[in-house]
């Protein structure tokens, strides 16, 4: 929805796309916010087949998200929880975005030091600043994460007369796309801005990060989009079976199982 991607694409094929751009290099934080551009037409049939009986095999058995939220309360909780659910519904390829652990990737980053703001300088003068300087705000992400969520749930209830949470699953998922196109406004805040620059990104992350980090439970996107884990940053391999399914995707590694 952001960074110029195209939403006709659908959320679950810009996730692959996203992802097939990642095995290109080392899949960190930054890469996410370039693939806009890169659609789910990259995935070979012979990929996608192997990934989704891989993947329907598994996603009975994932383990539970860690229990409780260190940093969002009950009813933030209850917002991300129904957001995500809408940005990664259920289907034969996941289970839906809270089991999936992503609402608890959003809930520890934001606790950590990412969310405190921990690398950004937080003195005024606070001035406005161009779109190219980046963040440009007083608040923490914490901060504008909790601001932001307040913020679009008062708008959507001034429109539509109900809360986030009481909303259908296409009334929500279209809430969502008009945050993003910024026809949603708000006098304290940029919702465009809060979702496009701060939500998407991590939602993105939570996918396909690490699942040491709460996210992508069970490893279930990397074995949606057949990605090893961690061995894929062995060129050879990447170069060997580039457009193939590559055998060390059937049990992918991450960090947990290298500690």
């Amino acid at each position: 929805m952001s960074n110029g991607v195209d939403t006709r694409l659908g959320r679950r094929g810009f996730l692959k796309g996203v992802a097939i751009a990642a095995g290109a290099s080392p899949l960190e934080r930054h890469l996410f916010a370039a693939s806009g551009a890169v659609t789910a037409a990259g995935i070979t049939q012979s990929g996608s087949a192997h990934a989704a009986g891989a993947v329907s095999a598994t996603v009975s058995e994932l383990p539970a998200p860690a229990a409780g939220y260190e940093s969002l309360s009950p009813d933030e909780a209850g917002f991300v929880e129904a957001m995500v659910n809408v940005m990664c519904p259920p289907d034969h390829l996941t289970p839906n975005g809270v089991d999936c652990g992503l609402a608890t990737y959003i809930d520890r980053q934001l606790a950590g030091g990412y969310g405190k703001g921990e690398r950004l300088y937080m003195r005024g003068p606070w001035r406005q600043g161009k779109p190219q300087q980046g963040y440009q705000l007083p608040l923490t992400p914490e901060q504008f994460f909790k601001a932001g969520i307040a913020a679009a749930d008062e708008a959507v209830r001034a429109k539509l007369g109900k809360g986030f949470v009481a909303l259908p699953a296409e009334t929500a998922d279209s809430y969502l796309h008009d945050l993003a196109a910024d026809r949603v406004k708000h006098a304290r805040l940029s919702l465009a801005s809060w979702f496009n620059e701060l939500v998407y990104p991590l939602f993105v992350e939570a996918c396909f990060g690490d699942p040491i980090y709460g996210g992508n439970a069970g490893k279930v996107f990397w074995k949606m989009i057949g990605y090893p884990g961690l061995p894929a940053t062995h060129t050879r391999d990447m170069l060997e079976f580039r457009g193939k399914p590559y055998p060390g995707a059937q049990a992918p590694k991450s960090m947990v199982d290298f500690s």
